[in-house]
């Protein structure tokens, strides 16, 4: 044990002697260069030492710039790699991935990208709400659960063309400015309306005939004619384009449904769309609401001295002469026409020189079907007549909807009145032949048109 540890402590002197000795020497080589002024630099013999700097974080710790001058007598030192500390807590440092950049404002972004950004923002939202909550369901009003719904009821077709609608129009601004726009116009529009017709400030003709109110109801009596009860009208081309003229057509249908429906059927297919003038009887006023109608829409009472100023002013004006009893035919006798009253109609076309044009309408007496009548109930309530129906009385409102039948109104062929001298309208005999005459031609256009029905509700 002692001989080991004198070799250890001898192998100790040895090797720090040898230290010791280089750095003399080294020195000693340093010392002569400087002495003899050699230019070139000498490697050091000894090891360099570390260099303590401080510890700076990776993202500031930079190259040195290699124009900098270094400051030293002898020579410049080698680079050399970072030291092992210096390292590790380099390596332990966070650095940030990438600097935000700023979002690009919406004027420089196409309108087709803002909505396609906005669509993901959704389908993210959505998508972090459910991870959220499992059961989480998008609301019905949003682009999500109208798809969804829209999917469930849809054809496939259908279904992409409203995916499209929903993802692009819906959430589109312009279309709901645009929408907007039209809402307030329109309410705005009535509004003033309203306003004008509560203080009376709107215009009428003598007839009391309301330009505004007629545009109103329009639509309805359109759908009627068009929609509901599908009416074909035949010899429009015998109503003349101007001038006087006066239809003379049969009456059915306990409601004035048939004037109401000849007169649209003129407006909508004559070239001219000529209004025409009905002459109604003194009991249709006492319905609710149908006096105002009537008025509003340029009809008048029926008289002779009415009808005789309309046709003087060239107007298209209409009568049913068989009044109530017409429309108070039982179903059973439907399209049997009843006597074409005094002949007052004829007096007026004589006074006027205006053609008669005979009318037959066929379809309207099914629509209310009448199986008797009651004379009690007719004075009670004061109505010349009180129709008894599968439907009415015992449905209340209800029974007076009309059935859906199919109407033909077929116009005939005018017949002159102004071969006849003057003060014409005073021949009785003449009257009365005319009026059976226009009565028989009626007659046969009906029973012409029925034999060719085939079906009541489909012609």
């Amino acid at each position: 044990m002692a001989e080991s540890k004198k070799k250890t402590t001898s192998r100790k002197t040895r090797s720090s002697a040898s230290v010791t000795t280089t750095r003399r020497n080294g020195k000693a080589k340093i010392e002569a260069a400087l002495a003899s002024g050699a230019e070139e630099p000498i490697e050091a013999v000894s090891k360099p030492r570390r260099s303590r700097s401080k510890k700076l974080p990776a993202g500031l710790a930079t190259k040195p710039n290699e124009s900098q001058e270094v400051d030293s007598l002898s020579s410049a030192p080698e680079e050399s790699a970072p030291s092992e500390a210096v390292a590790e807590e380099a390596s332990s440092f966070e650095v940030p991935e990438e600097i935000p950049m700023p979002e690009p404002s919406p004027a420089d972004v196409p309108d087709e990208s803002l909505k396609a950004q906005l669509f993901a923002e959704f389908n993210a939202l959505v998508e972090r709400l459910r991870q959220i909550q499992p059961g989480y369901n998008p609301s019905p009003f949003a682009a999500e659960g109208l798809m969804s719904a829209v999917s469930q009821i849809a054809p496939e077709g259908l279904f992409d063309k409203a995916k499209k609608f929903i993802s692009e129009d819906m959430f589109d601004a312009d279309t709901w400015k645009g929408l907007w726009y039209m809402v307030s116009s329109s309410v705005q529009m009535q509004t003033a309306v309203v306003q004008r017709r509560l203080t009376g400030e709107y215009e009428t003709d003598e007839w009391g005939f309301d330009q505004e109110y007629f545009n109103a109801v329009r639509p309805f009596f359109e759908f009627m004619y068009k929609k509901y009860w599908r009416v074909s009208l035949m010899g429009v081309e015998n109503v003349p384009e101007e001038g006087r003229a006066l239809l003379v057509a049969n009456h059915s249908g306990q409601l004035p449904f048939d004037g109401a429906m000849l007169g649209t059927g003129i407006l909508l297919e004559h070239p001219n769309q000529r209004l025409m003038r009905t002459l109604y009887a003194s009991w249709f006023p006492t319905l609710p609401f149908v006096s105002d109608l009537l008025v509003k829409m340029g009809q008048a009472l029926a008289t002779e001295d009415n009808g005789t100023r309309l046709l003087d002013n060239d107007e298209l004006v209409s009568v049913f002469p068989e009044g109530y009893k017409g429309v108070g035919k039982l179903y059973k006798d439907r399209y049997k026409l009843a006597r074409f009253g005094r002949g007052g109609f004829v007096k007026m076309a004589l006074r006027s020189k205006a053609p008669m044009i005979p009318v037959s309408i066929v379809g309207a007496e099914e629509t209310y079907i009448s199986l008797t009548k009651s004379e009690f109930m007719s004075k009670v309530t004061g109505m010349p007549y009180f129709p008894i129906s599968p439907t009415f009385p015992w449905l209340g409102l209800l029974g007076f909807v009309p059935l859906p039948t199919k109407w033909y109104i077929d116009i005939g062929e005018p017949i002159p009145t102004d071969q006849y001298p003057e003060k014409s309208d005073q021949n009785l005999m003449l009257v009365s032949q005319l009026t059976d005459q226009v009565r028989n031609i009626v007659q046969k256009m009906i029973i012409q048109r029925l034999s060719q029905r085939r079906s009541i509700f489909f012609g």
